[in-house]
């Protein structure tokens, strides 16, 4: 890798600025390639945008900024693309105002011409680096370690560029991309942190069947010479019209599911969705199951595994102890207070409740074997013929 120091006057820097959807953001001239796959969508809010501003008015150094150097002769932004962005926005955008001394307003028309001068002439200090492919996205990583910290969806597209992954991100890692627009009450976090990507990621891996360690590196590497993203985006949309269809009334419970799983688990299965509701609704209500979000999947599955339940506090444990005298009603043997578990006397499944009176305790084998019971014992909406395990095992 060979690095050579250059300063870059900001009136050079803005000539040729195009920030296009599609084509992507240039600037330099044309010259340089200031988004480039391997790098993060633009995350700097308003205050940090006009910091950059205000450094560069009153003269102050801002950081060192890396270009990569291309072999056609042009350049690729390794470092210091939110700080150009911020000067390319509020030039040609007026994206946003500053405020100076007494002036709350100030877009860069506002300024006075000595200001504006001052603003075009400052220079920025750029490092030119020349090497391999490798050794530029090696850099990449080590610059940015010490800055805000990459995610680890944006190291991945940075090691996986190409085609597959810069259709990916026009559809799942922009402000108000498709994704978003029609699954954004379903999905966990922001598309503009990779979240969005990272989880259809994690679903297309898993409903192709690749196992191991790192599936979305897996999958990422055998698509990354794709030319589009087509097949990732109609896998998307037929989960989430899936939700949808089978989900008639939306609650806040349903943000962040694995959705992924459960249209392959469940997608062929028959139901009904008004009856679904209606066992949604009651459950909702139901004061012993404590995580609703589990819900969901259980309708489905009728799995009490799906579900997390009250579970007996100490004082409740204690009573049971001293009322059983330490004795476990299934062995017959005594036991210390710290050797037995919480079981319910009748189980959830059966309308029982998580009061004193339903408590007893069990030494641990007996409570495990009534566990393995209820997993090879189940029936449907009833739950299990024995204790119900998510019990079990909450209450130790």
């Amino acid at each position: 890798m060979v690095i050579e120091p250059k300063y870059i006057k900001i009136r050079d820097l803005l000539k040729g600025y195009v920030n296009d959807p599609e084509k992507g953001v240039y600037a330099y001239n044309g010259k340089l390639n200031i988004r480039p796959p391997y790098q993060r969508e633009f995350r700097y809010d308003t205050k940090q945008q006009q910091a950059v501003i205000q450094t560069i008015l009153k003269g102050f150094p801002l950081n060192i900024m890396y270009w990569s150097v291309c072999e056609d002769g042009s350049y690729e932004m390794i470092d210091g693309q939110q700080r150009t962005l911020s000067v390319c926005g509020y030039y040609w955008e007026h994206a946003f105002h500053i405020t100076i001394d007494e002036r709350d307003v100030l877009y860069y028309t506002n300024l006075t011409e000595e200001e504006k001068e001052k603003f075009l002439n400052y220079e920025l200090m750029v490092y030119f680096c020349t090497g391999t492919d490798k050794e530029k996205l090696d850099w990449f990583r080590v610059i940015n370690i010490a800055g805000e910290r990459l995610l680890e969806q944006e190291l991945r597209n940075a090691v996986y560029t190409g085609p597959f992954i810069s259709d990916a991100r026009r559809y799942f890692s922009k402000n108000q991309c498709p994704a978003y627009a029609i699954g954004q009450n379903y999905m966990k976090g922001t598309p503009i942190r990779q979240e969005y990507l990272e989880t259809i990621l994690v679903w297309a891996a898993r409903h192709d069947g690749i196992n191991g360690a790192n599936p979305i590196d897996q999958y990422m590497a055998l698509h990354q010479k794709d030319p589009n993203v087509e097949k990732l985006w109609n896998y998307y949309l037929q989960i989430i019209t899936w939700v949808k269809k089978t989900f008639t009334k939306y609650r806040k419970e349903m943000k962040g599911l694995d959705w992924g799983e459960m249209y392959d688990s469940f997608s062929t299965k028959d139901v009904d969705p008004n009856e679904l509701e209606k066992r949604i609704g009651k459950l909702m209500e139901d004061d012993e199951i404590l995580k609703k979000s589990g819900i969901y999947r259980y309708v489905l599955s009728d799995d009490l595994r799906d579900l997390s339940f009250r579970i007996f506090d100490k004082k409740q444990k204690r009573e049971a102890y001293e009322r059983q005298k330490g004795v476990c009603p299934h062995c017959g043997k005594h036991f210390e207070l710290e050797e037995m578990e919480a079981d319910h006397i009748k189980p959830w499944s059966k309308g029982g409740t998580t009061v004193a009176d339903n408590c007893q305790m069990l030494c641990r084998d007996c409570n495990r074997t009534k566990g393995n019971k209820w997993r090879n014992r189940q029936t449907p909406w009833g739950g299990c013929t024995d204790a119900n395990p998510k019990l079990l095992l909450n209450d130790t």
